[in-house]
């Protein structure tokens, strides 16, 4: 009932439930991953506008897709239109889908104007939009937050400003920039926008198992929901969330030789794409999560995290696993 395939625009998808873009998370191997656990669209790292006009080599690599399974979105974050139009030029030209970010809470990204700072000034979110709908070859969606703060609640109107500028989908976290990731996610306010556009709305917040996947959809009637920190060591969770919404059982945790595979897998992909040095160091905040469940995590955590070789972490992972 819940459980279906959605369209944004011209692109349809397998299912509607969806990885969320995280910075520093979502590189080419975590999405790899998620892909093979069912995930309906994976989104690459949000990637910036401006680094992307100034042909910046670094963000270049944040948008790789070789070898993908497709769809895929790439977001792209900025404040200013004509960098975000030069940026959606050239990601349009490989990307499936385009997501402008307009919640991101982070200091560094709202100080510039950018991310969850733009639905302070709803005239420039309809500028963007209309601007990146107009360039782009493919759709584009947008993710949103409630607003800036208890002050600034604007998702319903931000919405329809999104929709009326050609936008194929919204997604919106139920939380303001205030709040961050803490609190209660408001789902009354998803409801709302849901109600308010004829669009795809994804509702993101607080989703990490099945039974909060189920409220997210019962509740506010979204077309989709995107899953984001509970999916850090835990990529098997849409798997999880689709047997359940399908047949009302939960399927069991797999294994721990079917866990072992997987990160095994994970560390391959991340030496494959970022070499030994780089990727092991950059697989710690994966593997502090996927180790949460096993005996002495902490302990294993101090061990992984001294670790700067591959056949030294498979090794350790084998012993614990």
């Amino acid at each position: 009932m819940y459980l279906k395939p959605i369209k944004i625009g011209t692109v349809e998808l397998e299912n509607n439930i969806l990885l969320a873009p995280m910075a520093g998370i979502t590189d080419l191997p975590f999405r790899m991953i998620c892909k093979a656990y069912q995930a309906g669209l994976v989104c690459t790292e949000m990637v910036s506008s401006k680094a992307i006009y100034y042909g910046d080599e670094k963000t270049n690599k944040l948008l790789n897709i070789e070898g993908e399974k497709r769809p895929i979105q790439v977001q792209i974050f900025g404040s200013d239109v004509e960098s975000m139009r030069v940026a959606t030029k050239k990601v349009s030209q490989f990307a499936d889908i385009i997501d402008i970010n307009m919640g991101c809470p982070a200091p560094k990204v709202v100080k510039n104007g950018d991310g969850s700072k733009l639905l302070t000034n709803l005239k420039l979110v309809e500028e963007i939009v209309t601007e990146v709908v107009k360039v782009s070859k493919v759709p584009v969606s947008v993710k949103i937050r409630k607003g800036w703060d208890s002050n600034q609640v604007v998702a319903i109107e931000a919405a329809k400003i999104i929709e009326k500028a050609g936008a194929s989908a919204i997604t919106i976290h139920g939380r303001t920039r205030a709040e961050f990731f803490s609190g209660e996610v408001d789902f009354d306010i998803i409801k709302k926008v849901k109600e308010s556009v004829a669009i795809p709305v994804i509702g993101n917040g607080n989703i990490v198992d099945e039974q909060s996947a189920l409220k997210m959809f019962e509740y506010t009637g979204v077309d989709g929901i995107m899953i984001g920190r509970a999916a850090i060591g835990n990529p098997w969770i849409f798997q999880k969330i689709i047997h359940f919404l399908q047949t009302g059982q939960k399927l069991q945790e797999p294994t721990r030789e079917e866990k072992l595979q997987t990160m095994i897998k994970h560390i391959q992909l991340e030496v494959e794409e970022k070499g030994e040095n780089v990727g092991i160091k950059e697989l710690r905040k994966h593997f502090a999560c996927y180790v949460k469940s096993i005996p002495n995590a902490s302990k294993v955590r101090e061990e992984i995290n001294k670790i700067e070789k591959e056949a030294e972490l498979i090794d350790l992972l084998k012993q614990k696993f």
